[in-house]
């Protein structure tokens, strides 16, 4: 008796056929999202029928779930080309730039080549072992127009800024402030030929939201990001000691700093915390200030010395000043944007010494829009060239530099004016909270975190207030009867 033929029920999408001595499936995937366009998956290389079976019923369920990855020869060059166009309009200029300039000098020519798939956490704990060892590619312009300057130097002739930057293959403009820089004695320090710990994250990063959308669109099954080694940063590289100025400093800074064209910006950045971004960016028509009698509460004219009513001098100002727009820096050139964050739109009070200090600068504002007459540029800003011109982040920086080698005082970065403040502001007394407002913070705890460093004041203070507690007296004071008796007599009386 022949054996009975054996029908298998029909499965919508599922067609297994034999092609040579193999077996095949085809199933039907979902639509193309744009064309609407049938798409199918085909695999072969199947030994008998059931087996090609049961692959196709397996990965049309995976489908169905969304968790079929089919295979690809993708490359993460070609896959970091397609992520970078989906995200170009989410996400601000700075980090577009930077996610590219991560990609194109320490990511693609590593593994750029290498298939998507074939990216799994071995290879990119190799990847940043790399670079931590030797990942740095862009090259020192700063100590190759050193290394210039100082040989023709040294052989008695000192080269030109156009020397410089025809030799060393640089802008004019680099080699004109590099040579300031020398002369003033800020010399390039030797970088080493790795990345530094935070770089190395920074990469991870991002890699670690690329390859989150790799495994949305199903070309990855997994993360390898996720469990990947990161490299241990030190806790003195977490934030460089010695970034703060002392009230000190920064008072020999300031006194040299209001001498200058700019002196309002320099009053705000010392006294309100403001980012560089912030100065660069921040609109004329926000800044409000008013003057007032104090006996007849009567409005001033904003340059007014005396009550227009009463004749008193005693004239109060106040103001307050509206952070909205930022101006950064993306690709080298200056760029508008709106804010490092949400909180970073801010409304400031302004204290009574930089209230003087803006009332100059608009006064100096104005008289050189008359100037420059029908060749100024309104383009509204508080801070900008003679001609109304916005200034370039990077010009504030280099302004900063040489009014910092002026003074005389420490080298610390125009941001650490911004540390300084955060910190002599909690020295003082004030509310974390109103300077986590104050600096643009989205909380306290990231500004106490973050911006605060160990200081002398309260550190000093904590450190006598819990000896008190344990011990009665210190040791290097002699007689202990001698101590109790001053302690209950009480100060002494003031000569007359």
């Amino acid at each position: 008796m022949s054996k009975p033929i054996r029908k298998r029920v029909p499965v919508p999408g599922v067609v297994v056929y034999p092609r040579g001595k193999k077996w095949w499936y085809r199933i039907e995937l979902e639509p193309d999202q744009l064309t609407g366009e049938r798409r199918y998956e085909y695999q072969g290389g199947h030994g008998t029928e059931d087996e090609a079976w049961s692959a196709a019923l397996t990965a049309r369920t995976e489908n169905e779930r969304g968790q079929r990855v089919n295979r690809s020869k993708r490359t993460v060059a070609e896959f970091s080309t397609e992520w970078l166009a989906s995200i170009r309009d989410a996400i601000k200029p700075t980090t577009y730039t930077n996610y590219v300039d991560y990609l194109d000098a320490y990511v693609l020519p590593s593994i750029g080549k290498r298939k998507l798939q074939d990216i799994d956490v071995p290879v990119l704990n190799a990847l940043y072992r790399r670079l931590l060892t030797g990942g740095r590619r862009k090259p020192d312009n700063n100590r190759v127009m050193y290394d210039y300057w100082t040989t023709r130097c040294v052989a008695g002739v000192e080269p030109s800024p156009r020397e410089i930057a025809a030799h060393c293959k640089v802008t004019i403009y680099a080699a004109r402030a590099a040579v300031g820089r020398y002369k003033r004695g800020r010399l390039p320090v030797a970088k080493s030929a790795g990345l530094a710990p935070k770089t190395v994250k920074n990469v991870h990063r991002m890699l670690h939201r690329a390859l989150s959308d790799a495994v949305a669109w199903r070309y990855l099954s997994y993360n390898p990001a996720t469990h990947a080694s990161l490299p241990r940063q030190s806790r003195s590289g977490r934030r460089r000691r010695g970034t703060t100025w002392t009230p000190e400093e920064l008072t020999a800074w300031l006194k040299v700093a209001m001498q200058d064209r700019d002196a309002g910006l320099w009053a705000l950045a010392a006294t309100t915390g403001m980012r560089r971004s912030e100065l660069a960016g921040v609109q004329r028509d926000y800044l409000s200030i008013s003057v007032s009698c104090g006996k007849c509460v009567t409005p001033q004219d904003l340059h007014a010395q005396r009550c227009t009513s009463c004749g008193s001098k005693r004239l109060e100002r106040s103001g307050t000043l509206e952070i909205l727009d930022t101006r950064v820096v993306v690709g080298g050139k200056a760029a508008d944007s709106d804010g490092k964050t949400l909180s970073g739109n801010r409304t400031i009070s302004l204290d009574t010494f930089t209230i003087p200090a803006l009332i100059r600068h608009l006064a100096m504002l104005d008289e050189e829009r008359q100037a420059f007459d029908g060749d100024y540029q309104s383009l509204g800003l508080l801070f900008c060239h003679p001609d109304g011109k916005a200034i370039h982040p990077d010009t504030i920086t280099r302004r900063f530099n040489r009014l910092v080698d002026r003074a005389g005082v420490r080298k610390i970065r125009l941001h650490d004016v911004r540390h300084t403040y955060a910190t002599l502001s909690l020295d003082a007394g004030v509310d974390p909270k109103i300077v986590s407002d104050r600096i643009g913070h989205a909380n306290m705890a990231y500004t106490l975190a973050i911006y605060t460093h160990r200081s002398t004041g309260r550190d000093q203070d904590a450190a006598q207030k819990v000896a008190g507690l344990m011990f009665d007296a210190p040791e290097d004071q002699g007689d202990d009867e001698q101590d109790d008796r001053e302690d209950t007599a009480g100060p002494e009386p003031h000569a007359a």
